[in-house]
């Protein structure tokens, strides 16, 4: 009974000590092997391995590669701004001895780094670079951090710069500066309309100047514009002259032919006489022959002033609107 006992526990001892002598390494897993403390030369191979139990030490390193966020860091940038900047890290072991050997927690190591080069590339950095550059400080960021990593068999795959805090003061600054920025390129947009059209408004002068007929078309088609909305006013250019020639010489003329006036005379043909009079009186015989054909002309435009100088009394509006000089109106 004594030797069954002894054979069985000689054969569990002998389980345990096979349990423990194989190992199984997974595909992207290196085996270091220490043998008494000291380290064997080369790491295991993904797979089943033996070891001798109780002498043997396996350590398993991931040869993955690694994502570590940076803690956010706060500092001032080279042109006197505070911000808080964090980033993330890529890296891989690709020594699985020095990983193990040369640093006690080679994941501890990178991050420490990690902070440290971050904080230094900010000090190095204006605010400009950190918000439009970051490709480049990512760069130099991976080059310092991959400096010291190199020794403990680690390698830099990548640094990003994830997001720059600012305060809420150099925020404000920075939303006014884009509103000023925008304001300028709008108010230049605008005046550089204006000049185009101004330009364009010169030729157009200088054409009708040449050809004084365009104004008139020009003025016949704004008037056909308007009417074709519908409105009930219609404004039309009146010469000042014509208002100033019947102020200075048809009341004159009138007071001094009223005499003269045959009692079975019309108003119109008064007028008419009065007119004739008063030119025959000022331009002579020879130049009042020339202007009785126009007298009918004249005398139509005076009621249709008095008409719109009675009209402007009874709507309170004032007597007269001055024009451009360079306005006509004819009436047959």
């Amino acid at each position: 009974m004594f030797f069954l006992i002894l054979i069985f526990g000689l054969i569990a001892l002998g389980a345990i000590g096979l349990g423990n002598s194989l190992k199984i390494v997974k595909q992207y897993e290196r085996g270091v092997v220490f043998r008494l403390g000291r380290v064997t030369e080369e790491a295991k191979r993904p797979g089943m391995t033996a070891i001798i139990p109780f002498v043997d030490k396996l350590e398993k390193v991931n040869l993955q590669i690694i994502t570590m966020p940076i803690p956010a860091q706060e500092g001032i940038t080279r042109d006197n701004v505070t911000v808080r900047v964090d980033a993330v890290i890529y890296f891989k072991v690709v020594d699985p001895r020095r990983a193990i050997v040369d640093v006690e927690n080679y994941q501890l190591a990178v991050g420490q780094v990690a902070q440290t080069s971050l904080r230094s590339i900010i000090g190095q950095s204006e605010l400009d670079d950190l918000l439009t550059n970051r490709e480049r400080l990512n760069q130099g960021l991976a080059i310092m951090i991959d400096s010291p990593a190199v020794d403990w068999g680690v390698h830099i795959d990548r640094v990003e710069i994830k997001d720059v805090a600012l305060p809420e003061s150099m925020k404000r600054s920075m939303s006014r500066q884009a509103e000023a920025e925008r304001e300028r390129r709008s108010r230049v947009i605008i005046a550089d309309g204006e000049f185009q059209a101004s330009n364009k408004l010169a030729q157009a002068a200088s054409a009708m100047a040449d050809t004084p007929a365009a104004l008139q078309l020009r003025l016949l088609q704004t008037i056909v514009e308007v009417a074709s909305e519908k409105n009930s006013t219609l404004v039309l250019p009146f010469p000042v002259e014509l208002l100033r020639f019947l102020e200075g010489n048809t009341p004159k003329a009138a007071t001094a032919s009223a005499e003269d006036v045959p009692a079975g005379m019309s108003s119109s043909e008064s007028t008419s006489s009065v007119a004739n009079a008063s030119l025959s009186a000022t331009f002579g015989a020879k130049d009042a022959k020339d202007t009785e054909h126009s007298l009918d002309d004249l005398s139509g435009m005076v009621r249709a002033l008095s008409d719109s100088m009675r009209l402007n009394e009874t709507m309170h509006l004032p007597a007269a609107i001055k024009l451009p000089r360079s306005a006509s109106f004819h009436t047959k």
